[in-house]
């Protein structure tokens, strides 16, 4: 008897290759998931174009909403054919943040064997995809590829606006995203949602400035054009609070040259920026500064839960699976406005 296989965009020591692989039945505590959607995100390129300490191959996709196409031992099987989306975060599983949902800090995180699904195990780039059931957030009434999106691009914008609410807890306090792309359209419409700042969208792309208005942004400009804008909206105080999607040198200079005193600065992107922690340096006195990594999974099922009340906007562009190549060079390319997702046909279980 012939054994099933699937399609899949692997890392591979080549980089990343559309192959055929077989198709995995899920162990203990695991299910089997088709794929309706799997983000693409930058940390993907990151993946493909340097080298990973990783076991390679593995398969890449860790934004994933899929269908419940059956279920390990251990497991109910009342989750059959359930609409789902992955926390993919992985975690020793045993130390207290892993305990409490936070996978995302494990306290064993530098010497974890993967940073998660799709990042160093097996991800959702592929026709299936098996995971542990503990992981699944329910998705149901959820257009697929918006809740995919949810679980990184969504989740880390929620975590990094989160953990500064009290900076944004008077009416007129100032939000800036610097990079309105696949995170940065997301942490508008959260802030818009969450609080009720003011809220600033920066971006060199005409495009990107557009997308910035359409999800809610009080104002949109150009990196030029920034300072003048939080220097107007603020009465000269500068801005609560500024999230960089970029984390460019020129970015994260642009964050500490408006930031107010007693701001937060949140540098989401890794661009290779740097700046100099010192005592006085470009940071403004009582700068909070965070490094967020996605974000926990109560979390998570929060997102999940105010997408579904509606009023949160998210640009998604669908491509086939087999496209997947291409959209990784239009992705390096800056060709890819907001987020692009791979949706592979239905899959039978």
């Amino acid at each position: 008897m012939t054994e099933p296989t699937m399609r899949a965009m692997r890392r591979t020591a080549a980089g990343a290759e559309l192959v055929e692989i077989p198709v995995r039945a899920p162990g203990t505590g695991q299910v089997r998931l088709a794929v309706l959607a799997a983000g693409v995100c930058h940390s993907d390129l990151h993946v493909v174009d340097a080298p990973v300490a990783w076991e390679l191959p593995f398969t890449l996709g860790h934004e994933v909403c899929g269908r419940v196409v059956e279920t390990g031992p251990g497991v109910d099987p009342a989750l059959l054919g359930r609409q789902v989306v992955v926390y993919a975060p992985y975690g020793c599983g045993d130390c207290a943040r892993c305990r409490d949902g936070a996978a995302n800090y494990c306290d064993h995180r530098r010497t974890l064997p993967a940073a998660g699904v799709g990042l160093g195990i097996d991800g959702g780039m592929a026709d299936e995809v098996v995971v542990d059931a503990w992981r699944l957030v329910s998705a149901e009434r959820l257009d697929p590829a918006f809740a995919a999106a949810l679980t990184d691009a969504g989740l880390t914008s929620f975590h990094a606006v989160s953990g500064s609410l009290d900076r944004l807890d008077r009416p007129d306090a100032l939000a800036v995203v610097i990079g309105v792309g696949g995170l940065g359209h997301l942490a508008v419409g959260i802030l818009r949602r969450l609080t009720e700042a003011q809220v600033i969208g920066v971006d060199s792309r005409p495009e990107a400035v557009a997308l910035a208005r359409e999800c809610g942004a009080t104002a949109a400009v150009a990196p030029e054009d920034a300072a003048d804008a939080v220097a107007t909206m603020s009465k000269g105080r500068g801005a609560d609070l500024v999230i960089d999607c970029v984390g460019a040198q020129a970015t994260e200079e642009l964050a500490a040259s408006v930031l107010r005193p007693a701001g937060d600065l949140v540098i989401v992107g890794s661009g290779g920026g740097a700046l100099p922690l010192s005592k006085p340096g470009p940071l403004p006195s009582g700068a909070r500064v965070r490094l967020p990594f996605w974000g926990t999974r109560p979390e998570l099922v929060a997102l999940v839960d105010l997408a579904r009340t509606g009023g949160l906007r998210t640009r998604v562009t669908e491509f086939g699976l087999d496209e997947a190549p291409s959209v990784f060079d239009d992705l390096r390319r800056g060709r890819i406005t907001g987020r692009a997702v791979l949706v592979p046909p239905a899959t039978k279980s």
